[in-house]
C-alpha cells in the first residue's frame, strides 16, 4: 500500500484569497491554478485516468442499501464503462452468510469491469488500501430511542471506522457516510482518521437533493435534467433547509414558473416541510427506509466527487466547513459544492447571484443557524469520540 506522494486536501477553500477581485474571474483563476497543482498530484486522479483498478470497500454489503449498491458498483455506474473497480464488503459476522449470497450473485453476474471480489467481516482486511470507503452500515434507530442515545452510539462505530482507515487505507482515501445520523457519523470518523485529510470525509445530503429535484421536476411538469442550481443545507435531518433561491428550470427561475405572487407560500408551506419528512413518509407507507434511492444517492455523490459535476451547475454535499457562510471551522455541513478533477470546492455568494427580495437571504440565514445549533448539540453528544 502506497503511502507517499502529496495528497488532494481539498480543493483550495473557496474561502481562501478572498482579497482578491472576484471581477472577470480574477480570483477564480487563482484557485483554480493551486487545485491543478494539487489534482495532477493525487493518486486517485491518476488511477482513474490510467484505468488501473480503483479498490471501494462497502460497509453494510448484504443489508438492503448494500445489496443495490454492489451490482451497480460493479457495472460501472460509479467510476464509469471503462473503469476496473476492485470490491471490498465488510460485514457484522452474523451476517456474512448473507454476505456470500450476494457474493455468489455477483460472481454469477461475470460484470467484466470487477476485477477482484473480497468479503470479510474484519475492517482492517475489508479496508486495507482502500480507495473509496463507501459507510453504509450504521445502527438503526430502535423503538423509543432517544436521537441522542442513537447518536451516541453510532459515533461508537464510527469512531473505531475511522481508526481503522486511519491505519490501512489509502491516505487519498475517498470517504462518503451514508449511515444516520450521517454528518455527525462523518465528523467522528474523519477526528479519528488524521493521516488522513479531514477534506476527504463528506456525508451524503444526495438523497435528499434528488427528492428534492424530482418533485420541482413533478411540480413544474419538467425532465429532472431541466432543474439546475438547487441546493440542500446543513444537516441529513428535519431541519435540513431545500434552498431554490437560485434554481432554474430550463433555463427559467423557478419562482417564475411557480408563480411570482405563490412562491413563498409554496416554498415555505409545501416544498420544504416535503423533503424534510420524505424519509419518513417512506417509512410510513412501504415498512422501512429507503434502500434503492439510497444506494442510488451514493453513487451519484460519489462518481461526482470523483468525476466531476456537469458544470456550471452544483451538487449537494455534507463537507467538513471551512468557515463558509457563517458555519464554525470543523463542522461537517452540507453545502452547494462543484466537483472537479476528484476534488470538491464551496459555491461562494459570488457564484449565487440572488437578486430577488430580502426575505430569500434572511430565511436562508435563519434556517443555517438552526442547522448549526442541531449540529453543535449533536457533536457536544459525541464530544468524548473526537480526539482532534
Amino acid at each position: 500500500m502506497s503511502k507517499v506522494g502529496k495528497v488532494l486536501r481539498r480543493p483550495v477553500p473557496s474561502s481562501a484569497y478572498s482579497w482578491y477581485p472576484s471581477a472577470f474571474g480574477i480570483r477564480q483563476r487563482q484557485l483554480d491554478t493551486l487545485n491543478a497543482k494539487l489534482v495532477n498530484s493525487d493518486p486517485l486522479v491518476k488511477k482513474i485516468r490510467n484505468k488501473q483498478p480503483v479498490r471501494v470497500a462497502v460497509t453494510g454489503g448484504a443489508g438492503a442499501i448494500g445489496y443495490a449498491l454492489l451490482f451497480r458498483i460493479a457495472n460501472g455506474e460509479l467510476l464509469g464503462p471503462d473503469q476496473p473497480v476492485e470490491i471490498s464488503a465488510v460485514e457484522l459476522p452474523f451476517a456474512m452468510n448473507a454476505l456470500r449470497g450476494v457474493a455468489m450473485e455477483l460472481e454469477d453476474c461475470a460484470f467484466p469491469l470487477l476485477s477482484k471480489l473480497n468479503i470479510t467481516d474484519d475492517p482492517e482486511k475489508g479496508f486495507e488500501a482502500a480507495d473509496i470507503a463507501l459507510l453504509v452500515g450504521s445502527k438503526p434507530r430502535g423503538p423509543g430511542m432517544e436521537r441522542a442515545d442513537l447518536i451516541r452510539e453510532n459515533g461508537v462505530i464510527f469512531q473505531k471506522t475511522g481508526q481503522t482507515l486511519n491505519r490501512v487505507a489509502e491516505r487519498h482515501c475517498r470517504t462518503t457516510v451514508v449511515g444516520n445520523p450521517c454528518n455527525t457519523n462523518a465528523l467522528i470518523a474523519a477526528n479519528n482518521a488524521p493521516d488522513i485529510p479531514a477534506r476527504n470525509f463528506t456525508a451524503m445530503t444526495r438523497l435528499d437533493h434528488d427528492r428534492a429535484v424530482g418533485f420541482l421536476a413533478k411540480k413544474t411538469m419538467m425532465p429532472v435534467n431541466e432543474v439546475n442550481h438547487f441546493a440542500i443545507w446543513g444537516n441529513h435531518s428535519a431541519t435540513m433547509f431545500p434552498d431554490i433561491s437560485n434554481t432554474t428550470i430550463h433555463g427559467v427561475p423557478a419562482h417564475e414558473l411557480v408563480g411570482e405572487f405563490r412562491f413563498q407560500r409554496f416554498w415555505q408551506n409545501e416544498f420544504i416541510p416535503k423533503v424534510q419528512q420524505r424519509g419518513a413518509k417512506i417509512i410510513q407507507v412501504r415498512g422501512s427506509s429507503s434502500a434503492a434511492s439510497a444506494a442510488n444517492a451514493c453513487i451519484a455523490h460519489t462518481r461526482d466527487w470523483c468525476l466531476g459535476t456537469p458544470i456550471p451547475d452544483w451538487q449537494s454535499m455534507a463537507v467538513i466547513s471551512d468557515g463558509e457562510y457563517g458555519v464554525p471551522a470543523g463542522l461537517c455541513f452540507s453545502y452547494p459544492v462543484r466537483c472537479q478533477n476528484g476534488g470538491y470546492t464551496v459555491v461562494t455568494d459570488d457564484e449565487q447571484p440572488v437578486t430577488h427580495a430580502k426575505w430569500w437571504y434572511q430565511m436562508k440565514e435563519y434556517h443555517i443557524e438552526n442547522n448549526v445549533q442541531e449540529l453543535l448539540a449533536e457533536r457536544d453528544v459525541v464530544s468524548s469520540l473526537l480526539p482532534n
